[in-house]
């Protein structure tokens, strides 16, 4: 640049002062997911329900094994990836994109994880978000599908049946990695999800956030004539409540349209 040239000829200021409006998002979800996740971003961008609701995403490294060991290994970056979501900036709720690693650490040490680096801010698991929406259909004796292997499963069968429901169907795919899970057909696992209802189930919870269930909810729910719980869908409904948003939602069962 030469010195010479003065810059107030060359930079116009404006003429009005500018206006601010806090940004965008009147509803702002902060979402932590796994490295390996190909699911639950595109499942949240599908259901939004309109430029009001915004989510930001921070990734977290996982093994793609999922065993007990693996799934409680991810809890110490928790809080860390809560602390790279908006710095300094306002956030209405915290959405944890994990079924099974959120049963096995349990939601007081989730919150705690979570608030360890981003205080103040209500927090959400799939698994606990679908124990609400459960709850909240009056459903107790539940249908269960799941794609893991025999030790995930026992922990969710356990979470489950302590938070006051009786499992009178658990069917599962047997996977111990979530890449699999991922490309899994939708309409395999609307097969495995018939195949799991039960006449005695009021409801039937299918979990994982790695498998493409929410876009069958509507479709299964027409066809065993109750409600559906989905993991990725639980977590949307219950993380969209704590930001304040109270709208409903279409297209992705009653859940996200009655509650």
């Amino acid at each position: 640049m030469n010195p010479a040239i003065d810059d107030s000829t060359r930079f116009t200021p404006m003429e009005h002062p500018p206006a601010f409006d806090g940004g965008p998002g009147k509803h702002r979800i902060g979402l932590i997911i796994m490295s390996t996740d190909y699911v639950t971003e595109r499942d949240f961008m599908n259901m939004r329900p309109s430029d009001d609701v915004c989510y930001y995403v921070a990734r977290i490294p996982n093994s793609a094994d999922t065993t007990p060991e693996t799934l409680a290994a991810m809890e110490p970056h928790l809080g860390h990836a809560a602390s790279l979501i908006l710095p300094g900036g306002r956030l209405d709720a915290i959405a944890y994109s994990c079924t099974s690693a959120g049963a096995i650490m349990g939601k007081e040490s989730v919150d705690k994880a979570i608030a360890s680096g981003r205080p103040g801010v209500p927090a959400t698991t799939p698994i606990y978000a679908a124990t609400d929406a459960l709850n909240g259909f009056g459903a107790k004796r539940i249908a269960v599908l799941t794609p893991y292997q025999a030790s995930v499963n026992a922990i969710i069968a356990d979470r489950l049946e302590t938070n006051g429901f009786e499992l009178v169907r658990f069917v599962t795919f047997g996977f111990d990695n979530d890449m699999d899970m991922a490309q899994l057909e939708p309409k395999s696992i609307a097969a495995a999800a018939i195949q799991a209802d039960h006449p005695q189930a009021e409801a039937l919870f299918i979990s994982c956030t790695a498998i493409r269930s929410c876009e069958l909810v509507d479709q299964l729910e027409q066809r065993l004539g109750k409600p559906v719980v989905t993991a990725v869908q639980a977590l949307f409904w219950k993380s969209l409540r704590l930001s304040g948003f109270a709208g409903k939602v279409s297209g992705y069962g009653e859940l996200l349209t009655v509650q």
